[in-house]
């Protein structure tokens, strides 16, 4: 039982090693374009929305007139 616990460590070992290699690839974006991107996020979350409100209030409108 012992040999499957060192090879679940070996194993465990090596994922987070590579883990490691990976996050040091990654390029982090500086505050001024994190917040960038994160305005351009939220305007168009608020765009898409808008728009779905105003479809589905047509879509109530529409649906009043035929079930009258």
């Amino acid at each position: 039982m012992s040999a499957q616990t060192g090879a679940k460590k070996g194993k465990i070992s090596t994922y987070f090693k590579g883990v490691k290699a990976e996050m040091k690839k990654v390029i982090w974006p500086s505050r001024k374009e994190l917040i960038n991107y994160t305005v351009v996020v939220v305007l168009i979350s608020v765009i898409v929305s808008l728009i779905v409100w105003v479809l589905d209030l047509g879509i109530h409108r529409i649906l009043s007139l035929i079930i009258k």
